[in-house]
């Protein structure tokens, strides 16, 4: 929705398979128009609120009237139905997060069989993140998972009952030893976000993250800590995706040796690149 990106969406449209997510007629008049227009075909999906209060039409019969506006829209195919049970990844408590993971996909599945129920196809249904992949991947009639922190994972999803790893750092320099039982180094905002907590200081036992400003993370430490200024630190990310967002590229290692440079092309929010 805005300008000029169902247009955009368009014209990916003729390099690949692209399916959006729609939960108004505003959103699907402007597809539909940028897809007519590049002479395309667009696959879309009935964006369902399922509790998570962000996107999503009204579960049950207004997201069959959508699918309905959706079926008829030149240029748009309809695909399925999606819905993020997001605001359940917060619970710690396996049996909690499921009990709240199963109410919100019975609006997603009462969504779909509205849809089937006014003979339109729904072949995709689509749901799931990285905390209730192994609960959600278990009702039936879901058909796709829409994980990605665990590629990576973050501090903040690290539940026992996870199977996932955390593969991801922030390499930081000590620039300052005021006291033995502090240090300061240059990863602060800039380098990591904080919106789910402080992240964790990897590898130095009985250390963590005082505070973050923006130039510099002020860490708690043992005094018998050997690091000195100049030495290398490293804090995991608490949550993974805005901090990748904030760095040009990836370094992959194995041990000490990096073995792959991975550029991070889609961080930023510019209206265009070039190249």
């Amino acid at each position: 929705v805005g300008p000029g990106k169902a247009a955009r969406v368009a014209v990916l449209a003729k390099q690949a398979r692209i399916i959006v997510a729609i939960d108004s007629e505003y959103g699907l008049r402007d597809l539909s128009a940028a897809a007519q227009g590049a002479g395309v075909e667009v696959g879309a999906l009935v964006d369902v609120n399922v509790g998570l209060p962000r996107c999503g039409v009204a579960p049950g019969e207004p997201a069959a009237a959508l699918a309905k506006q959706i079926d008829a829209a030149p240029g748009v195919v309809l695909r399925g139905a999606m819905g993020y049970e997001g605001h359940v990844m917060n619970f710690a408590d396996r049996e909690e997060r499921e009990a709240k993971t199963i109410k919100a996909m019975d609006r997603l599945l009462r969504s779909v069989q509205a849809i089937r129920d006014a003979g339109l196809r729904c072949e995709i249904v689509s749901a799931g993140g990285t905390c209730t992949f192994n609960i959600t991947g278990g009702i039936e009639g879901i058909t796709e998972i829409q994980a990605g922190t665990y590629v990576v994972m973050d501090s903040f999803y690290m539940y026992p009952d996870l199977p996932f790893e955390l593969a991801f750092s922030v390499l930081g320099t000590v620039m300052s030893r005021p006291r033995p039982e502090m240090l300061v180094a240059d990863c602060g905002h800039k380098s990591a976000t904080i919106d789910h907590g402080n992240p964790p200081v990897k590898s130095v036992e009985g250390a963590s993250v005082l505070f973050m400003s923006d130039e510099h993370a002020t860490i708690s430490v043992p005094p018998t800590c050997a690091l000195a200024v100049g030495d290398r630190i490293e804090l995991y990310g608490s949550h993974i995706d805005p901090t990748i967002n904030l760095h040009d590229r990836m370094y992959a290692v194995d041990g000490d040796e990096v073995v792959e440079v991975w550029p991070i092309a889609a961080r930023g929010y510019l209206e265009q690149r070039e190249g």
